[in-house]
């Protein structure tokens, strides 16, 4: 694996609004990926390269939501093989967790984590029987 950005989310305070700028600017393909579910998050999918899940093309697809906090920054996913070894390694060279290993169900497993400078970054393992 290469280990590099593979999806990126976008936090908007209007989702909609975020999403007729990103469309009209770049030619994006944005849609909702349905109501608000159980956990609350407004989510939208953001295609940017052609492909059916994956890209075809070099570019890398992501996410447009709504923002949950102040100061909510774009967070950018990096593909790896196995998010709790690399969560262990992370935190071994400095970062911090903000959010543990949790699974996107039929996608895959993801934790969210600060560097040594305080951005945050995600480490995404595909896993389609992540539930």
């Amino acid at each position: 694996m290469d280990h590099t950005v593979v999806h990126f989310e976008i936090p908007a305070e209007q989702p909609e609004r975020a999403a007729k700028f990103y469309r009209d600017l770049f030619g994006w393909d944005i849609k909702s990926a349905g109501p608000a579910g159980a956990d609350g998050i407004e989510y939208w999918m953001v295609k940017t390269v052609r492909g059916k899940g994956w890209p075809e093309t070099p570019g890398v697809n992501g996410g447009l939501m709504r923002r949950m906090m102040p100061q909510q920054a774009i967070v950018n996913y990096i593909g790896v093989e196995d998010v709790v070894a690399f969560t262990r390694k992370a935190q071994q060279l400095g970062a911090t967790v903000l959010l543990p290993k949790m699974p996107v169900p039929g996608m895959g497993w993801f934790a969210q984590l600060t560097d040594t400078e305080g951005n945050v970054f995600a480490i995404w393992q595909p896993d389609t029987g992540a539930a």
